[in-house]
């Protein structure tokens, strides 16, 4: 049976790896998987910076924005952080993610490594789920000027300074002033990062068909202030009102020393992100597994 992807690029976690690594973690993780899929009949390329770091030259590389054009499907080896990173790269071009697990929870990285041939088998043969994740566009507006701005897939962040104290900030949503809220930081999550700093924060879990936002406040002064479900049309924009330090995280990406009245605006991005996911996927399998759902509790 030929495969309904003909070229397919393949990306790596590199950071913490080493040239020379063994184990799960070494090049011969992402090369097994790629021998596998030439097995297959497609056409395999790497992406050039893993390649580069790992001295990996078994395989045609190719930078990021040449796969974007050129690739039918991305298979990610590695763990979410990974997959956010490429998921935000390549969300505009419209190419297909497979996430291979080698991290920790895997919330998106959903493929067992010990088990990715089953599943690519029959996926590479069209049998699989699309899920399509929203993304954040999110920017920091200073003196009506945009001093930085950022794509997100998981969550912008507001924090306090690593000295200071709480943070004041001031929140809007779509341009109504809904409260002053004091707290140790807020946290606009998507449903995808509902499972993710939103969640240690006391936030919701949140389904990823469901068109909202999590608005969550990081150890609020006042107890009332709790965690609110938004929807993602709505413009969310936090104003620093008090506090030295601050800064806003737009996933990884941050920019340090906001000043006070800096305005932070978050909006849907008119991209998204496709996953696929083998036959037989659930949201709800993937909770049960990774944050020990059902499992038994033995009372000492």
């Amino acid at each position: 049976m030929t495969s309904t992807f003909h070229r397919i690029a393949l990306i790596g976690k590199y950071h913490g790896a080493h040239l020379g690594a063994t184990g799960i973690h070494s090049p011969d993780a992402l090369l097994t998987v790629a021998h596998f899929l030439v097995k297959q009949g497609c056409d395999v390329v790497i992406e050039h910076d893993w390649a580069h770091r790992m001295g990996v030259f078994d395989f045609p590389c190719l930078a990021l924005d040449a796969i974007a054009v050129s690739c039918d499907l991305a298979v990610v080896v590695g763990g979410d952080g990974t997959m956010l990173s490429i998921g935000r790269q390549l969300a505009a071009f419209g190419v297909p993610l497979i996430g291979i697990n080698q991290g920790r929870l895997g919330f998106i990285t959903d493929i067992p490594y010990s088990g990715f041939s089953d599943c690519l088998t029959s996926m590479l043969h069209g049998e699989y789920i699309e899920d399509q994740r929203n993304l954040m566009d999110g920017r920091v507006m200073r003196d009506g000027q945009c001093v930085f701005s950022a794509t997100a897939m998981n969550d912008v962040v507001v924090n306090r300074g690593a000295t200071a104290g709480m943070v004041e900030l001031r929140v809007e949503v779509d341009g109504h002033f809904v409260a002053n809220q004091r707290a140790d930081g807020l946290i606009v999550a998507t449903a995808t990062g509902s499972t993710a700093y939103s969640l240690s924060a006391g936030g919701p879990l949140l389904h990823p068909s469901v068109g909202g936002w999590v608005l969550a406040p990081i150890a609020p002064h006042t107890l009332s202030n709790r965690p609110i479900v938004l929807a993602n049309t709505s413009v969310i924009t936090l104003e620093i009102v008090a506090g030295r330090d601050a800064s806003a995280s737009f996933d990884t990406q941050s920019l340090a020393s906001l000043m006070i009245g800096d305005r932070i605006d978050v909006r849907q991005s008119v991209h998204h992100v496709r996953f696929l996911h083998p036959k037989g996927w659930s949201y709800f399998d993937t909770l049960r597994e990774k944050l020990h759902w059902n499992e038994k509790v033995v009372l000492l």
